[in-house]
């Protein structure tokens, strides 16, 4: 009866001694659905996947591992935000400012990256396997890219 006790407790255990993980808060997802404009927010993990950002405000924004998979974020302005571990893949990224961002381990394969400004933006170990990326600072080699700066 007691192994059964320990074995029990040894299962459920971790279920309340780990940290719970930090996710985006929904409240700051809803203004940037909203309003389109969310600098300085939360958006670590969320799922924003599909969604049409256009023009959207997210200057340094926290997007860590966001899931923003095949979104729509032409002419948004991502200057300084994290986008550490994000999902951008298949997404459309025409004239986005990327300047100052964190791209560390994004995911851009299957993106369509145009025209956009990634002056002093951070990208290593980036996954551009089948992405298109034309009059845009990202290859391979390097982690800065020093190409314009926007203003």
């Amino acid at each position: 009866m007691d192994l059964k006790i320990f074995a029990v407790i040894a299962l459920v255990a971790p279920l309340f001694l780990s940290n719970p993980v930090k996710a985006g808060s929904q409240e700051d997802v809803d203004r940037l659905l909203k309003t389109g404009e969310c600098q300085n927010c939360d958006l670590s993990g969320v799922n924003l996947s599909e969604a049409h950002l256009i023009g959207a405000d997210l200057r340094n924004a926290n997007l860590k591992g966001a899931n923003l998979e095949k979104a729509n974020i032409e002419g948004a302005d991502l200057s300084y935000a994290d986008l550490t571990g994000a999902n951008l893949s298949s997404t459309f990224a025409t004239n986005v400012n990327f300047k100052g961002a964190n791209l560390d381990k994004v995911d851009l394969s299957q993106a369509r990256i145009y025209d956009s400004n990634v002056y002093g933006a951070s990208m290593s170990n980036l996954n551009i396997n089948d992405a298109e990326i034309f009059n845009t600072g990202i290859g391979i080699g390097g982690t800065n890219a020093e190409i314009e700066d926007w203003d």
